[in-house]
Parts: C-alpha cells; sequence; structure tokens
C-alpha cells in the first residue's frame, strides 16, 4: 500500500498523495466499473491497465463490483479494508518500483548503485537500479498508444511519446520526467496545474487599433516549451479570445472573437471534428476586426483552459440518459470536479487609443 511506502519514503508519497497518479480511480472511472459484470475482467483491462496497473488491484475490482463497493443501492460508499480498496488508489508505488517482489529504481543521485555487500544491509535488502526510470520509454506504456491501438484520421488517440520524440526536446535529451519530475519528485504536474501549463506557453498581444471598420488587434499563443502537442489528449480544450470590454471590465455583447486549440471528437469518438493543436514550437495567431461597441475602453485577451472538457461532456451524457444506477453518484461527483478544474491561464486588457 502506499501509506506503507510513505512511512520511510516520506517527500515521495507527499507528492504522490497530490498527483494524478493517486486519483486514477477517481469517481468519473469507478462511476462507469461498478456496473460492469465482476467476472469482465477483459473488459476491466480496458480501463485499469493504466488507471489501476497492478494484478493484486484487478483482484480487488473484481471483489468489490461483485459485493457492490463503493457504490450501494443509495450512493453511499461501502467501507473495505485496506488491501481490498487498493483498485481505487490507482497508479500506485508497486505500479512502478515492484517486480516479483524487487524493489527497483533509478541509480542514487550522485549515480551510484548499491552492491551486493550492501544490499544485505538495506531495507528490502537493496534494490535494483535502472536507468528505464530516467528514460521517456518509462512513461510511454501508459501514455503512448501502439500503432494496432484506436487512432482516427491516421493519428493515434494516445501518442504522446511520439509527439515528444519527433520534437526538440527529445533531440535536447529533455525527458518526460524533465518536466514532470523535475528533481525527482513525484508530481506529475500537467495541465491541470496553472503554473506547469503557463511554463510551457508564450502569451503575446497586440494592442487594439482604430480602423475604418472598428477595431483591430491580435494575440498569440505558442507552444513554447511543452515536449509535445498541446493538448496531447482529446479531453482538454484552451480557448483564446479577445473581446471588447466596458469601464467598469464587463464583457460588451457580440465583440468576441475565440479560438479553440483542442483535439475536437464526438462523444462516440467516431471521427475527428477538428484538430487545432500546437504541436512543440507551434503557435497561433489570433487576429481580431470588428466593429466598436459604443460603450467599449478597452480589449480583453485571454487563454482559457478546460482541463476535463470531453470528461465533462461525456459525463452529462452518461447521467442524461438514465441508466448508469449505482454509479450515478459517483458520476455527478466526478461532473462537479471535471466542470470546476477550468481556470483562466493567461488574462490581459489594453485600454484602446483615443480616436
Amino acid at each position: 500500500m502506499p501509506a506503507d511506502c510513505g512511512s520511510c519514503h516520506v517527500e515521495q508519497y507527499r507528492d504522490w498523495q497530490t498527483s494524478l497518479h493517486a486519483k486514477a480511480m477517481g469517481p468519473g472511472l469507478m462511476g462507469q466499473l461498478v456496473g460492469m459484470d465482476p467476472a469482465a475482467r477483459d473488459e476491466h483491462q480496458a480501463c485499469i491497465r493504466c488507471h489501476a496497473p497492478l494484478a493484486e488491484q484487478a483482484d480487488a475490482l473484481a471483489d468489490a463490483l461483485g459485493t457492490a463497493e463503493g457504490a450501494t443501492s443509495d450512493g453511499s460508499t461501502v467501507a473495505s479494508p485496506p488491501v481490498a480498496s487498493l483498485h481505487r488508489q490507482g497508479v500506485v508505488c508497486a505500479a512502478c518500483h515492484v517486480r516479483a517482489h524487487q524493489r527497483a529504481g533509478p541509480p542514487r543521485r550522485d549515480g551510484s548503485t548499491p552492491d551486493a555487500a550492501q544490499n544485505s544491509t538495506l531495507p528490502h535488502a537493496g534494490f535494483v537500479a535502472s536507468g528505464a526510470f530516467e528514460d521517456s520509454r518509462f512513461c510511454s506504456a501508459c501514455h503512448q498508444f501502439q500503432q494496432d491501438e484506436y487512432s482516427l484520421n491516421d493519428k493515434l488517440l494516445e501518442n504522446t511519446y511520439r509527439e515528444w520524440r519527433a520534437s526538440r526536446h527529445a533531440r535536447e535529451g529533455r525527458t518526460c520526467q524533465s518536466c514532470h519530475m523535475p528533481a525527482r519528485r513525484h508530481l506529475w504536474r500537467g495541465i491541470h496545474d496553472p503554473e506547469m501549463l503557463r511554463s510551457g506557453v508564450a502569451f503575446s498581444v497586440q494592442g487594439g487599433e482604430w480602423i475604418a471598420t472598428g477595431i483591430r488587434a491580435a494575440l498569440t499563443v505558442r507552444n513554447s516549451g511543452v515536449g509535445h502537442y498541446l493538448p496531447t489528449y482529446v479531453t482538454p480544450r484552451l480557448i483564446a479570445e479577445i473581446e471588447q470590454v466596458d469601464i467598469d471590465g464587463r464583457s460588451l455583447p457580440g465583440s468576441r472573437v475565440a479560438h479553440i486549440i483542442q483535439r475536437q471528437l464526438p462523444l462516440d469518438l467516431g471521427h475527428e471534428i477538428a484538430d487545432t493543436r500546437l504541436p512543440p514550437d507551434g503557435e497561433v495567431r489570433l487576429l481580431y476586426e470588428r466593429p466598436a461597441h459604443p460603450a467599449a475602453v478597452s480589449l480583453a485577451y485571454r487563454l482559457r483552459v478546460e482541463p476535463d472538457e470531453f470528461y465533462a461532456r461525456f459525463y452529462r451524457a452518461l447521467l442524461a440518459d438514465g441508466e448508469q444506477g449505482r454509479g450515478r453518484k459517483q458520476l455527478r461527483a466526478a461532473l462537479k470536479k471535471a466542470e470546476s478544474s477550468a481556470f483562466v491561464a493567461f488574462q490581459e486588457q489594453r485600454k484602446l487609443p483615443a480616436r
């Protein structure tokens, strides 16, 4: 159990608790799984292969579904002993660090590894040191579909590792771990984290000017530091926008222009609607030419981020069809969480020049 590892690896456990790895079996996924047959292990694996990858977690999930753990008829949670609830803890320490009851990890920070003589005096009889923990291929097991897996428009649904491999970041030796595990911290911050998002994006504005037809301006969003497409997966949406505002900063109707940055798919994943994502070092320039509203005094420029836009649509659809049974309470919680994850990454106001 992660808490057991945390008794010695305090900092790593504390960081892991804040990460999405620890929340990989959240209410959105569990709200769907509780309706599955406990014996349908192949169906479970479609989700938990990455979200709760241990064999022990697969067993715990099957047992839980058979006893309606976490999803009683009234939606309340049934308490379970710690081992039985292992599946609900997501990507746990052992998923990466234990193989055949032997502990593994990267070489020490100074590059050294324990020798046979040391192992007998170390906890767990030492550990196997492997450079794989500092290699982007380690992450690809969950963050890269294989060539024969699901694709649309000749593009894999999950293609993060190959996106990185084709980028200058790979050529410059900047691995997944360089950004997502700085100083070896078990954080795995990504698009849900405003600070992380801002560190990889350049946002620049061109102030408004008067032209014969009204106001002209521009906004540029550049993927300046993200080592893969922005966003890499289908669930987030970013919206670049410019609009006119009045003296109190209120939006003025009919003045907004927006550009969506997203791989847009319908809920059934049947086809690709559009792909406007930004590759590494790619950019989009939003041009603004609109008639001036009589009350306009400034232009507002923004980049809004909705990390769970697709999930929110998906949960709404599941709840609307009325067939989720005992998973409804968890799906409602997941929807609330997905809707609350949105944030404004960048925002700037520029006063319009005097006419």
